[in-house]
């Protein structure tokens, strides 16, 4: 009982300090909800454009809700309403987390995600993404009891933001009663559609789509390093340089347009190699438990690894899988989890409060970025060489290699 208490007390101390930084710490952490998420919403209410319905939208439609809802407050309150709804939603994830008997591997998972957001900093409550997160946390954890409702949670994150499709394709290959996931994701999706539809949104609900592939490279992608270092080193052609349009900071220089056509099937082949590592864990009687935390991470950081955007929001989504693993796994996930931590440091070094010096390709922010986005790549091999040795543990002859059996407990 005296955890749950110190559990509680550090949730609302580290929620507040993220709070207090958004609001008035330096780097303006809360752009995007007071530049862009509070004049979407204005839009709406005023009758002038819904977006995704009479104009194309970066985010898929149910996006919509989260971005409305803090306007109940009015919209010079609209910042502070909208750090208490993300806190809000970060608390019923806790809650469920925890359970009513808070296990030493769930009381380590939870002082795990408040130090991995305190790691990270304002930008863990301050973006879009933020919603999604208690969503799919809980949604993994109410995976094998409750597939279908956890597929309608990941269905509805997706609808908010698309990546939570990670988990729930980690979901489809290793969790038995498919047929459940795959009707409640058909539901929540069929459901969504058939509303834009009704409202006259035609091709402008998937153009959440149709934008991302003709993005360029956004600076924070692994991908940009090549350019980044070019301008770094002051060579002709490369620099950084803000677009209007999608607004934010990209890259370019000799060969981007190259770089950038093959970025999307590059993502699809390393997405297929992913889910081929999971099938055949799956079919060597791997169990879920074994496979679905690596699997489900795997996922993730290839959407963040293998991507042409990249943005510190995206450390986020390794909350919810790495919750799973360390809840399921205990001190066999402690290398990922451990990575993650110094990874959400080093995002919060780049941003917000050194920012300008990434904009301006400074030699040391760039060496910081640098040291963050091989991170990703070494966390994405842990998880690859994860899937190999438990399917080879699986496959050895009986007697020849012990597996333990870990329990919640």
């Amino acid at each position: 009982m005296k955890n749950r208490y110190a559990l509680w007390t550090a949730f609302v101390l580290v929620h507040a300090l993220l709070m207090l930084l958004s609001l008035v710490g330096s780097g303006n952490p809360l752009v995007d909800v007071t530049d862009v998420y509070r004049p979407w919403a204005l839009d709406v209410v005023a009758g002038r454009t819904i977006v995704g319905i009479e104009s194309d939208w970066v985010y898929p439609l149910l996006a919509l809700a989260p971005l409305l809802l803090p306007l109940v407050a009015g919209a010079a309150a609209y910042p502070v309403a909208w750090l208490l709804l993300v806190s809000l939603l970060d608390a019923i994830g806790f809650f469920i987390l925890l359970g009513r008997g808070t296990s030493p591997r769930r009381a380590a998972a939870a002082w795990w995600w408040l130090a991995f957001i305190a790691a990270l900093g304002p930008i863990a409550i301050d973006r879009l993404d933020a919603v999604t997160v208690p969503l799919s946390v809980t949604a993994m954890l109410l995976l094998v009891r409750r597939p279908g409702a956890a597929a309608v949670l990941l269905s509805v994150a997706t609808w908010i933001k698309v990546w939570p499709a990670a988990l729930l394709a980690a979901a489809l290959i290793t969790v038995r009663r498919r047929s459940r996931l795959l009707l409640a994701a058909a539901v929540v999706s069929a459901v969504t559609l058939a509303t834009a539809l009704l409202l006259g949104a035609g091709a402008h609900v998937m153009s959440f789509l149709t934008l991302q592939t003709g993005r360029g490279l956004q600076v924070e992608a692994p991908v940009s390093l090549f350019y980044l270092w070019q301008t770094a080193a002051g060579l002709d052609g490369a620099r950084v340089y803000f677009d209007e349009q999608i607004v934010t900071f990209q890259v370019t220089g000799n060969g981007v347009e190259a770089v950038i056509a093959v970025m999307t099937p590059l993502l699809a082949l390393c997405m297929t190699g992913v889910a081929v590592l999971g099938v055949l864990a799956v079919r060597a009687g791997v169990s879920i438990v074994r496979v679905l935390p690596p699997l489900s991470l795997a996922f993730v950081l290839v959407l963040i690894t293998v991507n042409k955007v990249g943005s510190p929001q995206y450390l986020t989504w390794l909350i919810a899988p790495i919750v799973l693993g360390v809840v399921w796994r205990g001190a066999g996930f402690a290398r990922p989890a451990a990575g993650a931590l110094v990874l959400a440091f080093l995002t919060h070094v780049i941003y917000p409060y050194l920012y300008a010096l990434l904009r301006d390709a400074a030699w040391p922010m760039v060496a910081v970025i640098t040291a963050r986005n091989l991170g990703f790549v070494v966390l994405l091999w842990w998880c690859a060489a994860e899937l190999l040795r438990v399917r080879r543990e699986a496959r050895a002859p009986r007697g020849t290699v012990a597996v333990p059996v870990l329990h919640d407990r």
